[in-house]
């Protein structure tokens, strides 16, 4: 295991269009569950100049104008160019009408520990939840650091309104003794509405009301010997889907630990919580920020691979990296006596099919720009430390 290394992670603002394809599948099922908590829906989008295109699969029990969601997002985003802009780009979908399966038409504060044993999952999966030291929300410090400065990225369109929507951060960190030691580099990438201010301006302008905003709460703060890169191949006008494609659940690392840790090839975003391979990934989250905030390792992967058929994973594996206080072996044997990893006690105990009508706004849309993991902004049920007494016992 290497104490000596350099990292490096990625970060996009909402108007990537990569992330503007998560966030209008995601509002699509928390359109579909706030109208009906036992809906079924799958949604996948993708985008390019002047096109969106959604494809979706679902049960037919709600109402739901995907075209109008769809334009709802582009305009709250902030397209409003003619290259691309919610009132004139073009709209494909591609709808079908999954049949009713009663089976997940149930009420998971009803089951009982036998009911929810018969209850299988749909899809085979294997997700990875991770934590670690290095950062208050026990996340990996690059892709921390990228995530908040893709974020005010965003927000500083406010004074700075020549900026467009799409925008990419990527956040260079060393390592001594497998901690973090200094910042070895920045790049940001900010795109904007024509040729003005010029590059000189647009630099200071993100280096002040970025960088400098950012690093002002950090321990870890840019040196005289950090390389800082702002727009390196020059202005970039527009941006967006006139730019480049963009497509749903193509930035799984970004959604995650910023491949510090191992993730799922499984997209996150579009899926409402039956399925898996999203809402296994947060549950693996929140086994393995327990074990840490338990201070039974500084470092912890946990991994979950489930079967089509069965209602429990097949295999739960806790990696530490050396830096456990008991093995390996033994704290995955606590996690398999403290924690259910069964589909249906998953979405009962986080509550996923009652949250978007419960959270102003939609909740799953929240979660499709800067990580579905480590979100100190949002009270996410998997980021909760409340088994932590029952660990250290």
């Amino acid at each position: 295991m290497k104490q000596d290394f350099m990292f490096t992670s990625e970060s996009v603002t909402e108007g990537h269009p990569d992330k503007l394809c998560d966030r209008i599948s995601d509002a699509i099922v928390d359109r579909f569950l706030q109208q009906d908590p036992l809906a079924r829906v799958i949604t996948e989008c993708a985008v390019s100049t002047a096109i969106v295109f959604i494809a979706a699969r679902f049960e037919p029990n709600t109402n739901v104008d995907f075209t109008d969601i769809a334009r709802q997002v582009i305009a709250q985003v902030g397209y409003d160019q003619p290259a691309f802009n919610a009132k004139t780009c073009s709209i494909l979908t591609s709808l079908k009408e999954l049949p009713s399966d009663r089976l997940y038409h149930f009420d998971e504060n009803q089951l009982s520990d036998a009911d929810i044993e018969q209850i299988p999952v749909k899809n085979q999966a294997t997700v990875f939840g991770f934590a670690c030291k290095q950062t208050s929300a026990l996340m990996p410090l690059p892709i921390w650091l990228a995530h908040k400065l893709a974020k005010q990225l965003s927000t500083v369109k406010q004074i700075l309104p020549y900026l467009a929507p799409d925008g990419k951060v990527q956040v260079g960190v060393e390592y001594r003794d497998r901690k973090p030691n200094r910042i070895h580099s920045i790049t940001i990438v900010a795109s904007q509405n024509d040729t003005k201010p010029d590059l000189a301006q647009l630099q200071d302008d993100i280096r002040q009301t970025v960088i400098d905003r950012v690093f002002a709460d950090e321990d870890i703060r840019p040196d005289p010997a950090t390389r800082i890169f702002i727009n390196p191949e020059g202005l970039f006008i527009t941006g967006g889907p006139y730019v480049h494609a963009g497509l749903t659940g193509r930035k799984n690392a970004i959604d995650t630990y910023g491949e510090y840790s191992k993730h799922s090839g499984a997209a996150l975003s579009g899926k409402d919580p039956i399925r898996i391979d999203r809402v296994g990934a947060y549950m693996a989250r929140y086994a393995a920020k327990n074990i840490v905030a338990a201070n039974l390792a500084d470092e912890c992967e946990v991994q979950l691979s489930y079967s089509i058929g069965l209602a429990r994973p097949v295999s739960i594996q806790v990696e530490t990296f050396g830096t456990g206080k008991i093995s390996d072996t033994e704290l995955t044997t606590l996690l398999a006596k403290h924690f259910d990893f069964r589909l249906a006690a998953i979405m009962r105990n986080f509550k996923l099919r009652f949250l978007p009508a419960l959270t102003p706004g939609g909740f799953y849309t929240k979660l499709a720009a800067y990580g579905h993991v480590g979100r100190m902004d949002l009270h996410l049920p998997w980021e909760a430390t409340d088994k932590v007494t029952v660990l250290a016992l």
